[in-house]
């Protein structure tokens, strides 16, 4: 079956009428393209426009406020923010520095996006290049220098153990200075115990006021705080440290602070923590009985000896630190002592004050175990046991 074939109009047949109808229909069209394309392209101007005034106005805005003073400029500088300074005060020097172009924008632009309370104490190198979010971006990352450091004061250590530890970790240049500060303690007298050991008979003839009170502990400083202000941290922990319960049992005893804390350095001195009491109680029964302390170690302490074998020369020293001429405690603390010897000193053994014991001495060097005794001649029987010992200790270690 044959397809039927379209008839085509010829050209000469196409009406006026249906020509005309035609371009009104393709006018309609276009018309409706327009009304929608448009308002679309009078936004586009607009924006551009806007877009040129916001551009033009920022630019003025960002080279008189906001841009890195001298893009080519990266010769350091030194920049401080101190300890307590305001976030105002950081914008102020920043701009006397020449590092920002107005103090009041980078202040802004710090608390907008909360640097503000986050800018660290330090000293920085910085440069006129920095755009102020790099300013912020550094002076909130710190300077590498810690704010605070930890410090470590060890049971039984001296003033001067602790000025040159002090010296070691960079705490202070001059052992000097601490030491200077320990002798009369003047500057720490606000110290009711201070204050007590000012007023003692033989005061002004102690090596170091501040010695016994510069409690044992690990602190936290900071890195910009005087010698003084660690001074008095450590002072503050020694009234911290000793409770009420001790000053009842202080008062229960008739001592002072000053000689609970004499007799608690030199029980520091000689024995390990096992023995604490036992030496506290041979130190009170001799006490009681009117004999001198006869303690090697306040003899180490005025002469600076670590020898454990003591000469004749030694034990005639002329200090009142000296237990072997001068009865009862020497005029102040040896050392800084521990809370255990503080203890120790307050509530020595029961049962050796009870048994009377009298003596002791060193059974091993090694392990500081020590040799009680209750008689003279028990103790000396002792020493000539372990005496020899004394010296090939000494001998090993080079004690002088």
């Amino acid at each position: 079956m044959k397809k039927k074939r379209k008839t085509r109009i010829p050209q000469e047949e196409y009406s006026y009428e249906q020509l005309r109808e035609d371009r009104a229909y393709g006018f309609y069209w276009y018309n409706w393209l327009w009304q929608l394309v448009r308002p679309v392209l009078v936004l586009l101007c607009v924006l551009v426009v806007v877009v040129g005034v916001i551009s033009s106005v920022w630019g003025e805005i960002s080279e008189r406020f906001i841009a890195p003073v001298d893009i080519t400029d990266t010769t350091d500088i030194v920049f401080e923010v101190k300890s307590g300074n305001s976030l105002t005060r950081v914008a102020n020097n920043l701009e006397a520095a020449g590092l920002v172009r107005n103090r009041s924008v980078f202040k802004y632009y710090a608390d907008f996006m909360g640097y503000g309370q986050k800018i660290q104490a330090g000293t920085y190198i910085l440069n006129r290049s920095m755009t102020i979010g790099e300013i912020a971006d550094r002076l909130t990352a710190g300077d590498g220098t810690p704010l605070v450091r930890n410090i470590t004061i060890i049971e039984g250590w001296t003033v001067e153990d602790i000025a040159d530890y002090f010296v070691r970790e960079g705490v202070i240049a001059n052992r000097e200075e601490m030491l200077s500060l320990c002798r009369t303690g003047s500057d720490f007298s606000a110290y009711y115990y201070i204050a007590d050991a000012q007023k003692t008979r033989y005061a002004a003839e102690r090596i170091y006021m501040l010695e016994g009170y510069l409690s044992p502990n690990t602190y936290e400083v900071y890195t910009s705080a005087t010698i003084g202000d660690i001074l008095k941290k450590l002072l503050s922990q020694t009234e911290a440290v000793f409770s009420d319960q001790w000053h009842d049992r202080m008062d229960d005893l008739d001592m002072t602070m000053d000689e609970v804390m004499t007799l608690a350095s030199m029980i520091e001195k000689e024995a390990k923590t096992a023995d604490f009491k036992k030496v506290s109680a041979i130190f009170h029964n001799r006490l009681n009985t009117g004999m001198t302390l006869g303690s090697d170690v306040t003899i180490k302490y005025v002469t600076g000896t670590n020898r454990m074998s003591l000469n004749s020369e030694d034990l005639k020293v002329n200090s009142r630190y000296n237990t072997y001429t001068y009865a009862g405690l020497p005029i102040g603390p040896i050392c800084n002592p521990s809370k255990a010897a503080i203890e120790a000193a307050l509530y020595p053994d029961e049962s050796f004050v009870a048994e009377k014991y009298l003596y002791f001495c060193s059974k091993d060097p090694d392990t500081g175990e020590l040799y009680f005794s209750k008689t003279l001649a028990e103790h000396e029987a002792a020493v000539k046991i372990y005496a020899p010992l004394w010296q090939a200790y000494d001998e090993k270690t080079g004690a002088k």
